[in-house]
């Protein structure tokens, strides 16, 4: 019987090792693949919407681009604004850029992770709106540039959905922007943020999105893989940002917005060769979008993640202003 008892015990133990081991590897992964520092990068700082270059985050040209001439894309006098989330926490950062004609429709425009409005990825896409008539909002998500610092963390758009949801008010009750004229784009993580938003707020009406994951769980795994970790901590990350922060990382999708859209207009790009975003996550977002009686455009394009605004320059603009101009209504597309 003292046998089997010290077996029993000495099971119990290794197990409960285990146990505690896997809790403290979910931790810490969950710390890495969430942690973001606040701040653009310093190399970013002379960014804004009237002078802007292509860089990377440590301030290299993007490969291939170091000749863009970002000049057709500057929109004078931007005006910066703030005004709250809807999570009352959160005060949001932007800027404004007003179209010549008052009755102009808006877009609001969505950084990625790690970045901020003064990342080219979103000031390329604005300045390409603007020029074909539209008015234009660019904003900072919690933890990112000028808004709330909240925990440093991201929770993949779980929570920085509210953000769009504040800037979609804002237009709306701050500048009278009828509701039938706003639309919204996003790229990377800003993609998913608007299409979590999307799925919450059903009075959206039309949506551009670049390079967003579908599934936030799947998401996770590759993230795991990326950084050479077991995608088996999966579960565990995902519990870890419960405890941690109190963040449901996976309690909302950019997918489960797709399937809310209820017929609405989306527009879906992706790079065929993105290595950060696997190109399967824009297929299931079309089919998604198609169950729910949604039409979806769509457009793929052989690059990297979210390289098809500087492969394919004109191409992106006359998609990206055409989708708006046929979902709110502006006018002429720009041909130079």
């Amino acid at each position: 019987m003292r046998k089997r008892n010290v077996a029993i015990a000495t099971v119990v133990v290794v197990g409960l090792l285990g146990v505690t081991g896997y809790g403290v590897a979910s931790a810490m992964v969950y710390d890495e693949i969430s942690k973001v520092s606040g701040d653009c990068p310093t190399t970013w700082a002379d960014n804004d919407p009237t002078g802007f270059e292509i860089l990377n985050g440590d301030g290299t040209r993007v490969a291939g681009h170091e000749a863009f001439d970002t000049t057709p894309y500057l929109i004078p006098d931007p005006e910066a604004v703030t005004f709250p989330s809807r999570d009352p926490a959160i005060t949001v950062s932007g800027w404004w850029m007003p179209a010549a004609r008052a009755d102009a429709p808006a877009v609001l425009v969505v950084h990625g992770v790690h970045a901020c409005k003064r990342d080219y990825t979103v000031l390329l896409p604005a300045g390409m709106l603007h020029r074909n008539g539209f008015s234009v909002l660019m904003i900072d998500i919690r933890d990112h540039g000028d808004s709330t610092y909240e925990d440093g963390r991201y929770a993949g758009g779980t929570e920085e959905y509210a953000e769009v949801l504040g800037a979609w008010d804002w237009l709306r009750t701050d500048r009278g922007i009828p509701i039938e004229k706003i639309g919204v784009y996003g790229a990377s993580l800003g993609a998913a943020t608007v299409l979590i938003a999307v799925g919450q707020e059903p009075r959206i009406v039309s949506v551009f999105e670049d390079s967003s994951y579908a599934d936030l769980k799947l998401m996770i795994a590759d993230e795991l893989t990326r950084i050479g970790y077991p995608t088996f901590l999966e579960p565990g990350a995902e519990l870890a940002g419960r405890l941690i922060a109190g963040d449901d990382i996976a309690g909302l999708s950019p997918l489960d917005g797709v399937r809310h859209l209820a017929g609405r207009p989306i527009f879906i790009t992706h790079g065929t060769q993105d290595d950060r975003i696997k190109i399967a996550y824009a297929e299931d977002l079309i089919a998604a979008a198609e169950a729910t009686g949604s039409e979806p455009q769509s457009w793929f394009v052989p690059c990297g993640h979210t390289h098809s605004m500087l492969d394919e320059t004109a191409a992106y603009e006359q998609r990206l202003a055409g989708f708006f101009n046929e979902t709110l209504g502006v006018g002429p597309i720009a041909s130079d």
